[in-house]
């Protein structure tokens, strides 16, 4: 059973990962409405990945904890590219 969700999480990846190469390509001048899209398409990624590869499902707390940093790195990021 393992082995089905991190292959479902593989796949969901590769099309995540596949979806943010199209939209760089389709449009590459970055306005905010694309970074923010591109930053949840990373946030996303890197949820999953916290989720499945390292396990974090079984320990929720961490996973809270993780997921936050992840969102204030995410706004933070977000925070530096309107003030450029």
């Amino acid at each position: 059973m393992e082995n089905v969700t991190l292959n479902k999480a593989f796949v969901v990846l590769l099309a995540l990962s596949i979806g943010t190469a199209v939209l760089t390509d389709i449009r590459p001048q970055a306005g905010t409405i694309f970074v923010v899209v591109v930053l949840l398409l990373a946030g996303l990624k890197a949820r999953i990945i916290l989720t499945e590869y390292l396990g974090l499902r079984a320990a929720p707390e961490f996973r809270r904890g993780f997921s936050a940093f992840l969102i204030a790195f995410l706004l933070a990021a977000l925070g530096l590219f309107l003030l450029a």
